[in-house]
C-alpha cells in the first residue's frame, strides 16, 4: 500500500556544489517558485552562514509568498566549546527568519575526532545542544546525520548514539546521509531498519551517487520505512551528484504507488526537469530517465514496428504520464512518432 513520501529538495544548496552549476540569488528565486508550484514540501535555500549570496537570497525570499513549500535554511551544529546561542552559524540560521532549519552533525567518530577535533562526548553535546536551542527558538528542525552509513560501518554503537542525541534534542526528522556515496543498497536497508527500531521520529535518506546507487539507495530506504527523500532536480550535486528527485518521483509514484507530488503535477515532470536545466544553464541530458528526449525514442526498425502496434512492447510507461513524448530516434531532427 502506498504511503506519503515527503520530498526535500536541496537543488539550491547541495545542487550548486556540482561542477559548472552556478545559481545567482535571482536564479534561486525562480527555481524556488517552480518547486513551490509543484508543491515540493521542503526546499533548502542555502547555507546563510557560509556566503553572502545565500544571506541575500533569504532576504529576498521573505517577499516571495509560498503556497506549498517550506523554505529551509541549512547549517552546521555549533562549534566545540561554544554555546549554541553564541555560534555565528546558528545566529545566521535564525536571521533568515524561516520556520524550518536543517542542521548537520557528525555520525562518524573519525570525523568527530580528526576533522572537528572534538571528543566523542563533546560531539554528542554539540548535536543535542544545537537542536534543543533551535527548538526553543520555535524552529522545526531537520537533522542531517552526515556520514551516517560510514560511521555505522566503522562504529555502529557511536553512530546510533549520535542519532539518539538528535532525538533527545528534539529533532522533528532525522535524515541518514550517505555522504561519500559508497554504501550499497543492502547495507542501507539494514542500517535504516536498525535506526527505526530505536527511534520514533520520522526518518529520511540523503544519498550521493558516487557508486551510481543514489536512486537505488533512496528507494531501498523507502522500502525500509523512510518517509523523507532528499535530493536535487536532475541529480545535480558535488562529485557524481545526488539522488535525482525527478527519477525518484517517477519510480516512487508510478512504480511503487507512493505519493510524492499531487497526481496532476506528475504530467509536468518533464517541464520541471527542463526548466531547472534552463535556469542552471546546463544542457538537458537526452538519456535522463523518464524526462529525457531519448527516454522514449526508438531507432531500430524492429522496435519502431512494434511500438506502432503496441507501445507497451518497448516502453515501461506512457511518456505522457510524465509530460514527455515518443520519438523516432532522430533527436537532432526533433522528429516524433
Amino acid at each position: 500500500m502506498g504511503r506519503q513520501i515527503t520530498l526535500y529538495d536541496t537543488t539550491l544548496r547541495d545542487g550548486t556544489q556540482g561542477e559548472k552549476i552556478a545559481l545567482s540569488a535571482e536564479d534561486k528565486l525562480r527555481i524556488l517558485g517552480k518547486l513551490d508550484e509543484f508543491e515540493i514540501p521542503y526546499v533548502e535555500g542555502g547555507w546563510p552562514g557560509s556566503n553572502p549570496k545565500d544571506v541575500r537570497f533569504f532576504k529576498m525570499a521573505r517577499k516571495v509568498p509560498l503556497k506549498a513549500t517550506r523554505l529551509t535554511a541549512f547549517g552546521s551544529t555549533r562549534r566545540a566549546q561554544t554555546k549554541a546561542e553564541d555560534d555565528r552559524h546558528i545566529k545566521a540560521l535564525l536571521k533568515t527568519e524561516v520556520e524550518t532549519v536543517a542542521v548537520f552533525g557528525k555520525s562518524w567518530d573519525l570525523h568527530a575526532s580528526k576533522i572537528l577535533g572534538a571528543s566523542l562526548e563533546e560531539n554528542l553535546d554539540m548535536i543535542e545542544d544545537t537542536i534543543s536551542y533551535l527548538k526553543k527558538q520555535g524552529r522545526l528542525v531537520v537533522y542531517d546525520a552526515e556520514h551516517f552509513f560510514d560511521g555505522y560501518k566503522h562504529n555502529p554503537t557511536y553512530a546510533l548514539r549520535t542519532i539518539e542525541a538528535a532525538v533527545k534534542g528534539g529533532a522533528d526528522t532525522v535524515v541518514l546521509c550517505d555522504t561519500n556515496g559508497g554504501t550499497l543498497p543492502h547495507d542501507i536497508y539494514a542500517a535504516m531498519k536498525k535506526v527505526m527500531a530505536q527511534i520514533t521520529v520520522p526518518v529520511g535518506i540523503h544519498a550521493h551517487d558516487d557508486c551510481g546507487l543514489a536512486l537505488a539507495n533512496a528507494i531501498t530506504a523507502v522500502r525500509a520505512g523512510a518517509t523523507m527523500v532528499q535530493g536535487t532536480i536532475n541529480g545535480y550535486g558535488e562529485r557524481c551528484g545526488n539522488t535525482d528527485l525527478v527519477s525518484a518521483i517517477g519510480n516512487l509514484q508510478l512504480k511503487m504507488g507512493h505519493e510524492c507530488i499531487p497526481p496532476d503535477k506528475l504530467r509536468r515532470l518533464t517541464e520541471l526537469s527542463r526548466y531547472v536545466s534552463e535556469v542552471a544553464n546546463v544542457p538537458p541530458l537526452n538519456q535522463r530517465p523518464f524526462v529525457g528526449k531519448s527516454a522514449f525514442a526508438h531507432k531500430g526498425g524492429v522496435h519502431v514496428s512494434a511500438i506502432l502496434k503496441d507501445p507497451a512492447a518497448y516502453e515501461h510507461i506512457e511518456p505522457e504520464e510524465v509530460g514527455n513524448r515518443r520519438g523516432n530516434g532522430d533527436q537532432g531532427g526533433g522528429k516524433w512518432i
